[in-house]
């Protein structure tokens, strides 16, 4: 009877698992960005609980980088193939609309990684060589809210900071 009683005891005991269970969290960012044709809310693209950058990693200053890193390459080709175009014919203004759609292209890639202050920079240079450029000042005014309603200042012309690379 003391052997089963010890033996009942035992299997109660293996039996009953005192460890937490891990936590899913369901609303957790994907990682890479979302394209779709439903606007997201301001939450979907704060960069809160991303880690900041070391304080000797590059871009340290003003204006350190944050959100998804990208592979920009696709999209640099371009803007040095548009910006070659115009070199040779400073005068065509289609060459500088290539050029301006080159730059939108890659802010708008840039938004989708929230990589906002980096974005509102290729915003900027697609305005100054096709200031009708609407898709550009519609981009810059929503990054600027986004800043705004996160409280913080938007990075001053000049100040954007570089893509955040690809790792890989």
């Amino acid at each position: 009877m003391k052997y089963i009683f010890l033996l009942l005891a035992l299997v109660t005991l293996a039996s009953c698992n005192r460890a937490p269970q891990p936590i899913v969290n369901s609303n957790a960012l994907p990682d890479r960005p979302v394209r779709s044709g439903q606007a997201q809310n301001t939450i979907a693209h704060t960069t809160e609980n991303q880690t900041p950058n070391p304080a000797g990693a590059p871009n340290a200053g003003r204006w350190s980088q944050s959100g998804d890193p990208l592979d920009t390459s696709t999209y640099d080709s371009a803007i040095a193939t548009a910006d070659s175009a115009m070199k040779a014919k400073p005068a065509d203004d289609a060459a500088k609309k290539a050029l301006a759609d080159a730059y939108f292209a890659r802010g708008f890639a840039l938004t989708e990684a929230r990589q906002y202050a980096s974005a509102i920079g290729d915003y900027r240079r697609a305005l100054k060589l096709d200031p009708d450029h609407e898709d550009s000042k519609k981009w810059i005014d929503q990054i600027m809210s986004i800043y705004s309603m996160l409280k913080k200042e938007a990075p001053k012309e000049g100040e954007e900071p570089p893509p955040l690379p690809l790792k890989g």
